[in-house]
């Protein structure tokens, strides 16, 4: 990775192969946000050793994409926050709560009855298992201390800032863990920071603040307007983003190809890296080279080459392998494409 100047990557997710989840029921089910072991098709005994079968697949098809930096595609959960979100103590993890979603439907989430606390490392071992399987730079996901008061039901805390701090305590411990285990940037998944942006601005970035606090490695941050596959007709700009600037963290991923994003607002972010989303995962369609490459050189006008990487909009969980597969190569070739111009 000797050019720093336009690197790939991906958000997070990869496709799950169908012989390891109930696809059709991980579409129809909503973004899960408890636990919902019923999606896999493998019986318990057995998941693990398919999991991390699976998860040198997409390691592999990212490697062939021509991916610079990669993940473990987190094949290994249900949803990007779900994993995380119910194994921290002080949720009662046989009765859900409610709440009313983004979508303004009840959502079953993590009650909170207690302190929330981490008790132990979560995702430690599938950076491990990451690092030992491929010699690419790999970037690791968690999801944001925002985002995951926003997504449960707090029954013990006087506000939700507060319940955002303790859970900001327990991102740091474990933002900790994953560079301690290999992680090359560690990225924090906070999508609802646009759906709330008043209360995102009274605390969302001190609770990010909080949970990067005393990290030495590089740290990325994703905020969208949710999975193309689920939501459409997204708005053409963010309500939360422009104060992302005054937050410790280096990276900023965005999504802009499916919601036409006015890329102006990239000005808004100097002294950060931002993770450009090029890649429409609303739609089935392949783009071409050339168009993800006139994407990539609208950004150019705003943030120079060095700080900008090229990734999809959004996780590509509900992809089939085909499409994403495609997709990734048209990206990377575009991004060479742009960085052979430049030259």
């Amino acid at each position: 990775m000797a050019d720093p100047r336009l690197l790939t990557t991906v958000v997070g997710s990869f496709p799950q192969p169908d012989w390891l989840i109930d696809r059709q029921a991980l579409v129809s089910g909503g973004v899960a946000r408890i636990r919902n072991q019923g999606l896999w098709r493998i019986p318990e005994q057995f998941l693990e050793a398919a999991q991390d079968d699976a998860t040198l697949l997409a390691i592999r098809d990212m490697e062939r994409c021509g991916l610079d930096i990669i993940t473990d595609g987190e094949i290994r959960r249900e949803s990007y926050s779900n994993r995380f979100a119910t194994a921290l103590d002080g949720i009662d993890s046989d009765r859900p709560g409610q709440i009313i979603g983004s979508t303004g439907n009840p959502v079953q989430v993590p009650r909170v009855v207690g302190p929330i606390r981490r008790g132990r490392p979560v995702q430690a071992g599938d950076v491990k298992f990451l690092r030992e399987n491929t010699d690419r730079p790999i970037k690791a996901t968690v999801p944001g201390p925002f985002t995951l008061a926003q997504q449960a039901a707090n029954e013990y805390y006087p506000d939700r800032q507060s319940l955002a701090m303790d859970y900001a305590v327990c991102v740091n411990q474990e933002v900790r863990e994953l560079f301690a285990a290999g992680a090359d940037v560690v990225q924090l998944d906070e999508p609802w920071l646009r759906n709330n942006p008043q209360e995102a601005r009274d605390y969302a970035v001190a609770a990010i603040d909080k949970a990067l606090e005393g990290v030495t490695g590089t740290t990325a941050l994703h905020l969208c307007f949710g999975y193309g596959a689920v939501v459409k007709n997204k708005p053409s700009q963010y309500a939360f983003l422009s104060e992302l600037g005054a937050s410790s963290v280096q990276q900023i991923s965005i999504e802009a190809a499916q919601p036409r994003l006015d890329l102006s607002v990239l000005k808004e972010l100097s002294g950060k890296t931002v993770i450009l989303g090029v890649l429409d995962l609303g739609v089935e369609s392949i783009e071409s080279p050339e168009a993800i490459a006139a994407r990539i050189r609208e950004a150019l006008q705003y943030i120079p080459p060095d700080r900008l990487q090229i990734a999809p909009d959004c996780g590509m969980k509900y992809l089939s392998r085909p499409v994403a597969l495609a997709k990734l190569q048209a990206m990377t070739k575009a991004a060479a494409m742009v960085r052979e111009s430049l030259d």
